[in-house]
């Protein structure tokens, strides 16, 4: 294997100079732990969810269709904002969306509707959209293209890090009362105050979390006007990004980040429960939470791990063998009891790590000043995490959690080919 070498143009990216680029750099990171946070905390928030309103697993899986298909929504629409206005500029009107989604729990709580917090979520959704369709192209450009795939790995591993710390907090704010009370006993007024108050329970923790946005999205505009203007990319046609999908290697990328984020978060999303069982670790809810920091973390961890080995071996290859070792750990633990069964399906996030860095480097090798065009069908392309889980969940309701497995271990098959396809550098035009 030979160290593999992008062709990201990041023409301008000279006009910074280097301390410059290393601090924007930091805020980058930093976004890529507030969205990553985020949209983990989903994970906690399904089997709560599932739990207060007696839903089925399709039906509480609707919490990820909500919140993943703003990014089909939203992501073309935020490639023209970073167009109008800026990079920076753009984080921020991300980022006060996302306050503001956070800020939609409390009349959810009110209501104590589930539809209504599926609408907080999808305006969550959409802020989280908007930043990491700055943050990815944003990152590739400070700093050479020989070392993109690198620091995309590297801002990755900061997503992974709010991933870790969300779900174990989340566990504690958030799915503590499942252990003590169970909603099904309950009637009449006594279940209604419950409701009331498990829903309060999750306002709250949004309210607080709007709170620190808004710091940082205050330390960002203040930043608003470090990129010079030929950072930012000139102004498209909504759907000009679509000819894209005729390159071969773009459009075999994109469909693989629909069967990443699709697997990823199915497997997150069911493994509260899944660890509930008394085939598995047969812990209660709140400790089963916990354990969700083990997935993210290990995602965290492959990820600092995958910035150094980007610099040493093909990117493709690494990308095909994490997938098909995610394949291998899901089987065991399909075909397994006890704690192989648990810790195998918690292992998968180790391999998770270096994929949506590196298929996303590896679609968008050679896209130049196409690269924010690229990001935002990309982006559109994480819709995946609002249809496989739902799919996963059904096929949960009609077999077995275990069975259901099948379904993220054949998203990976998919990966696992596109690695191998993408072993070779894409070579400029």
């Amino acid at each position: 294997m030979t160290t593999v070498e992008t062709t990201f143009n990041n023409a301008g990216t000279d006009t910074l100079a280097p301390p410059q680029a290393q601090r924007l750099s930091l805020y980058v990171f930093a976004l890529f732990f507030i969205f990553g946070g985020l949209t983990s905390l989903n994970d906690v928030l399904v089997p709560k969810l599932k739990d207060l309103f007696s839903l089925s697993y399709t039906e509480a899986m609707l919490v990820q269709s909500a919140f993943f298909f703003a990014y089909f929504v939203a992501s073309i629409p935020a490639g023209l904002l970073i167009s109008r206005i800026g990079y920076m500029k753009a984080a921020v009107v991300g980022l006060l969306t996302m306050a503001v989604g956070c800020l939609m729990f409390i009349p959810a709580t009110l209501s104590t509707l589930f539809p209504a917090f599926l609408g907080a979520l999808f305006i969550l959704a959409v802020g989280v959209t908007t930043v990491q369709v700055v943050a990815n192209p944003l990152l590739s450009l400070l700093g050479p293209g020989s070392t993109a795939h690198s620091r995309l790995t590297l801002g990755q591993g900061f997503n992974s890090l709010g991933t870790t710390v969300a779900p174990y907090i989340g566990a504690i704010l958030i799915l503590g009362a499942l252990n003590e009370v169970d909603p099904s006993t309950l009637s009449g007024a006594e279940l209604s105050a419950f409701l009331a108050h498990e829903a309060s329970v999750i306002s709250n923790t949004y309210v607080g979390i709007a709170l620190i946005i808004c710091l940082i999205a205050a330390i960002v505009w203040l930043q608003r006007n470090a990129l010079k203007s030929s950072k930012r990319p000139e102004r498209l046609n909504p759907f000009s990004a679509l000819d894209l999908l005729k390159q071969p290697r773009f459009a075999f990328g994109a469909a693989c980040i629909f069967l990443y984020v699709g697997a990823e978060v199915a497997i997150g999303s069911l493994l509260t429960d899944y660890l509930m069982l008394p085939t598995t670790l047969h812990l209660v809810a709140e400790e089963a939470g916990k354990h969700v920091a083990f997935y993210w973390g290990g995602a965290m961890v492959g990820r600092f791990v995958g910035a150094a080995l980007m610099r040493r071996y093909a990117p493709g290859k690494l990308l095909a063998f994490a997938a098909s070792t995610a394949i291998v750990l899901i089987s065991f633990s399909s075909l397994s009891t006890g704690s192989i069964s648990g810790w195998s399906l918690l292992a998968v996030g180790l391999f998770n790590s270096i994929m949506f860095p590196t298929i996303f480097s590896l679609a968008s090798e050679g896209l130049g000043e196409r690269a924010a065009e690229g990001s935002g069908l990309i982006c559109c392309a994480i819709v995946g995490g609002a249809i496989v889980p739902p799919l996963t969940g059904l096929a949960a309701d009609l077999s077995t959690l275990s069975l259901a497995l099948a379904v993220p271990a054949i998203c990976y098959a998919g990966i696992a080919s596109y690695g191998w396809y993408a072993r070779r550098p894409h070579l400029a035009n």
